[in-house]
């Protein structure tokens, strides 16, 4: 019906009153509302299943091709490797053949350090930076990011896991749960990923993970805490919120300190910490700060040896275990309570090193200008973990500071964690004698002043500036986990992030609008306050999807703007409203309660002789409004294709005059 009435020539206005010619000249032409065709259900519902989870149209390069080669791009799709490679050349190679052995100079020490906050042997550490970066070389779509242990899932799992088992009085269970809750964190990933669930880990608000990661910043700091003085750990707490940490810290202060173990630790911290601010100074010296590790563990190990300071109280690392990665998949536990208790320990970790991972690839992949595939990043991340979980790994992700080293560094493509990886198994094979006087000071000095930059002061204080309420969400998280536990900041991320969204889902946003002077546009009156509002109408824009969750409240809110309206008019006796007009142009969707709800303000606005009209519909809306049959209740020629046009039609001479 639309399509006839575009193309009748005749069609030059609509009538309003075919006797007065003057009013047919002024009144400008009004396009009638599209009316949508009726939808297949079938197609609809293939749509909407494709937008879903099919948006990026992953089949596409499938189209058209012979079934040899879509078999080739099925080998490429999981192992992207095939293709980057073919046109791999020895100028990549070098640059990979760097950055590789320069974020191995970093990973070592950090390791060995980050093993002991999930309390394992430090062997455990460097087995997770051999087997897992392997596996995703081949099947991960980053370039840049460099794949090992990581500071806030070791003390993420670290925490957890010693509230099931006790890794000093049981070490084989402890280690046989770190086992299974990596084997869950990786098929909790790769599922997410087979599945196309991505989309899941943005409900954790970039608020709320800043808030998350600087307290996790600081609670790791803090547990520093016992290498760094030289702290016995049966005079350490167990817990790791600030409070009792710091009564722990000075309860043992007279009698615990080691003032050899503090030397040595707060030396190399200056000397990290100068390192890092030359580097961060003079971009071209970013690899000092990516050598200082290891060139303080070589230093202050050398130094012990010498002076035999691990015989005055000095901690050292001790016996590190010379194999490569034993086979742990006969330690994972497939049945039993245990299991269970696994099962959610890797569902935590598993999320958390998902969201960590992602957000560095897309971080880097856009400085660089290229896509990451978050789907496929998923089930890298889950498949090296799942590998890894059988082969005496821990959980490993992208971590953020050897991920920045690595691209700082030069590399082009995902060879350097290759190359970093046959560092790390000929360190673990042949030179891990050489770490058994390494103090564990230098290890606390090495953590502390890489999660130094995950404190992002920055970040929180843009925050405050855009929006109070993801404020809100970031400082929860971040009080959460410094006060209580990394688990309990967690919670409070994420409650706090559904409540934002439940909040914006059930109070969405109204307005008022008014005509801009000399256009024909129809604005907020609280944005442009020279926006005229427009005598005896009432013109109110809806910001947001109507459904149930929210139907009720927007009725209200607009039936509240036009009783404030309406005594404002009485007060300074100017003419009463004849017609409310709903802008629904940012409406993308409604449902069977959001009509419901239209229906009873249509019948709330007849008692008050006042006549709803609705302005730009979207097809869809427009659709499921045709489908109840809305339009026949409040006339179909009360719904238009603008503001401008329902003003013109309901009110010519106000409008006119305006």
């Amino acid at each position: 019906m639309p399509d006839q009435d575009d193309k009748d020539p005749n069609m030059e206005t609509k009538s309003l009153t075919s006797s007065d010619s003057q009013r047919e000249i002024n009144v400008p032409y009004i396009h009638k509302i599209g009316v949508p065709p009726k939808q297949n259900v079938l197609k609809e519902f293939k749509s909407t299943l494709k937008e879903t989870f099919f948006s990026d149209d992953p089949l596409r390069p499938f189209k058209h091709q012979t079934k040899s080669k879509k078999f080739v791009l099925g080998l490429q799709a999981l192992f992207p490797i095939l293709d980057w490679g073919r046109s791999y050349n020895i100028k990549k190679f070098r640059g990979d053949l760097i950055s590789g052995l320069t974020i191995a100079s970093l990973c070592i020490p950090q390791d060995i350090g980050y093993s002991k906050l999930a309390n394992l042997s430090p062997q455990y550490g460097l087995y997770s930076s051999f087997v897992p970066p392997l596996i995703y070389a081949f099947m991960g779509s980053s370039r840049d990011i460099a794949i090992g242990p990581v500071a806030v899932v070791s003390l993420l799992m670290g925490t957890l896991l010693r509230q099931e088992f006790d890794p000093e009085n049981q070490p084989n269970e402890y280690l046989r749960l770190v086992f299974t809750a990596t084997f869950f964190a990786g098929i909790t990933q790769a599922t997410l990923g087979v599945l196309r669930l991505g989309f899941l880990i943005d409900f954790l608000s970039h608020a709320a993970v800043v808030g998350f990661m600087g307290g996790a910043a600081i609670t790791i700091a803090l547990q520093q805490l016992k290498g760094f003085l030289g702290i016995p750990s049966k005079h350490f707490t167990k817990e790791t919120d600030i409070i009792s940490v710091m009564k722990s810290v000075f309860g043992s202060m007279h009698h615990s300190w080691n003032w050899q173990t503090i030397v040595i630790a707060s030396s190399f911290l200056a000397f990290l910490l100068l390192t890092k601010y030359i580097g961060k100074k003079n971009k071209k010296l970013f690899w000092v700060p990516a050598i200082a590790p290891l060139i303080s563990v070589i230093l202050s190990t050398f130094f012990v040896y010498i002076t035999h300071a691990n015989k005055e109280g000095v901690a050292i690392v001790g016996h590190i275990d010379k194999r490569i990665n034993p086979p742990s998949l006969d330690k994972i536990y497939f049945s039993g309570e245990n299991l269970l208790k696994g099962f959610k320990i890797g569902i935590v970790a598993g999320m958390i090193a998902l969201t960590e991972a992602v957000a560095i690839g897309r971080t880097f992949a856009s400085m660089k200008d290229y896509q990451v595939d978050g789907n496929k990043e998923m089930v890298a991340l889950g498949t090296m973990n799942i590998i890894g979980s059988m082969t005496s790994c821990y959980v490993a992700t992208g971590s953020f500071s050897r991920s920045a080293v690595n691209y700082m560094a030069g590399c082009q493509t995902a060879v350097s964690n290759i190359v970093m990886s046959i560092v790390v198994l000929l360190t673990v094979k042949f030179l891990t004698p050489l770490f058994e006087y390494t103090p564990n000071a230098i290890l606390s000095s090495i953590i502390i002043s890489a999660v130094i930059g995950l404190i992002d002061y920055d970040a929180a204080i843009l925050i405050w500036k855009i929006d109070k309420l993801d404020f809100v969400a970031c400082m929860g998280a971040f009080l959460g986990v410094v006060f209580k536990s990394v688990e309990i900041g967690l919670l409070i991320a994420v409650i706090i992030s559904f409540a934002k969204i439940l909040l914006q889902v059930t109070r969405p946003r109204t307005a008022i609008l008014g005509k801009i002077p000399m256009t024909s546009v129809y604005r907020n009156i609280g944005q442009y306050p020279e926006a005229i509002k427009v005598p005896g109408v009432l013109i109110v824009r809806v910001d947001s999807a109507i459904y149930f969750s929210n139907s009720n409240y927007t009725k209200e809110r607009i039936l509240r703007w036009l009783t404030e309206e309406e005594d404002n008019l009485k007060a300074n006796y100017e003419p009463r409203i004849q017609f409310l007009i709903v802008e629904m142009s940012p409406v993308t969707d409604i449902d069977t309660s959001g009509i419901h709800a239209f229906e009873e303000l249509h019948r709330s606005l007849q008692k008050r002789d006042i006549q709803l009209v609705l302005a730009n519909p979207g097809q869809l809306v427009l659709d499921k409004l045709y489908a109840a049959g809305f339009p026949e209740v409040i006339g179909e020629n009360k719904i238009f294709l603008t503001v401008a046009d329902a003003v013109h039609t309901c009110a010519p001479k106000i409008a006119h005059d305006v």
